[in-house]
């Protein structure tokens, strides 16, 4: 015979107050666990969400990021004439664009500094951004003149960097002109005219070339001809398998952290709803009693325990989820250890956080439950019935 729902559901009302201190305990963990996360998977989307198959980068052979390439002037030359799988517009111009990359020191709003990307662009650059990129204010860099673009959470977190403001670059002044929001992976990144670029911080070599390929190309065929091409030697990527490589270090290092600080703050919450469940056992060992003496099973009398312990595990959830969700497109920035630059992102509470946040709680409340459930159905009704 199993015990009826309201037993359970009325015990915690009845001990509301502990459930509260019990809940309170897993909500700090969940709040941990889902904010890291959110944090990840803002990073994560930034990067992955919008790469795309109809756009190739090309780097140095071995390169892990374009902060790592450097390619020569023939080569980007050779690469924009001869390569057949870069498309061209009608007057037969490819669609191609080589760039530059940089990080550079530049002064926060509030303290501090930070490593911000520095892009070398050429007018193909932005044609290949397609909708994904937009002037939100002023206008686009004149690209034989000293003048810059930067997107929008520059304004907000970065010195200098508003419209009429000037940027210092290696001692050459540069006047931003324009402002611009991006949804893929350059939201936070001062952009100007690659010559000047390279002139203003006295290098001769560009660090990758990104071009729209024909729809039909094979990058795992064409990315092996080319890795061993005698003329131009090139590591061959397309834009969403570039950019989801970008993500694995940091990835993975605020995963690690994520699972360390749940462990140690769940243990915590753990011991607290065992000690909070045995303190409820106690109380109503005469209870416990009277139920096995009326012919309520041991078993009838654990899972009642074990299902108040859980529940009172997913009402800290909810608590834990409460206290991150007014966090959700909070504006952030990180490192991204593969470039060692600062990222503009927002945190990101998503509907697989919000699902894996409530399955952690109940686990938790399970976990914490156990030992104080089995007792109360291993109690013997005699002896239970005695105690007041």
């Amino acid at each position: 015979m199993a015990l009826p729902m309201r037993y359970t559901l009325r015990h915690i009302v009845v001990r509301r107050t502990s459930v509260l201190f019990t809940a309170m305990g897993v909500a700090m963990t969940v709040a941990v666990f889902a904010g890291i996360l959110a944090l990840r998977i803002g990073f994560e989307q930034v990067y992955a969400t919008e790469g795309r198959d109809d756009i190739a980068v090309y780097l140095r052979p071995g390169a892990a990021s374009e902060g790592e390439s450097a390619l020569q002037r023939e080569q980007v030359n050779i690469l924009k004439k001869e390569r057949e799988e870069i498309l061209r517009d009608e007057q037969g111009n490819p669609l191609a664009a080589a760039e530059s990359f940089l990080a550079v020191y530049m002064d926060m709003v509030d303290g501090g500094r930070t490593n911000v990307p520095l892009r070398g662009i050429e007018p193909a650059s932005i044609d290949l951004q397609g909708e994904q990129l937009q002037l939100v204010d002023g206008r686009w860099m004149n690209f034989g003149a000293d003048e810059v673009v930067v997107g929008k959470p520059l304004t907000e977190r970065m010195q200098n960097c508003r419209i009429g403001d000037t940027l210092v670059i290696n001692m050459t002044p540069f006047e931003v002109v324009g402002v611009y929001e991006h949804t893929g992976a350059h939201p936070g990144e001062v952009w100007g005219g690659v010559e000047r670029m390279l002139a203003a911080v006295e290098r001769a070599m560009f660090s990758r070339v990104v071009a729209r390929v024909r729809p039909d190309t094979d990058f795992a065929a064409l990315a092996e001809e080319l890795a061993s091409d005698e003329r131009v030697p090139m590591k061959f990527v397309s834009e969403k398998e570039n950019l989801e490589a970008q993500t694995a270090a940091l990835g993975v290092g605020i995963s690690v952290l994520a699972s360390i600080l749940t462990v140690v703050m769940g243990v915590a919450a753990v011991l607290g709803s065992i000690n909070t469940m045995l303190a409820a056992v106690a109380s109503r060992t005469h209870e416990i009693g009277v139920l096995l003496a009326i012919g309520y099973g041991r078993v009838s009398v654990f899972l009642a325990f074990l299902f108040e312990a859980a529940l009172t595990g997913v009402i800290g959830g909810a608590l834990g989820l409460l206290i991150i969700l007014p966090f959700d497109g909070a504006k952030t920035g990180l490192v991204n250890w593969n470039t060692f630059t600062d990222v503009s992102f927002a945190f990101r509470v998503t509907p697989d956080l919000v699902l894996n946040s409530f399955v952690l709680a109940f686990l938790l409340g399970l976990i914490g439950g156990a030992i104080p459930a089995a007792r109360a159905a291993w109690l013997e009704p005699v002896a239970a019935l005695r105690s007041r």
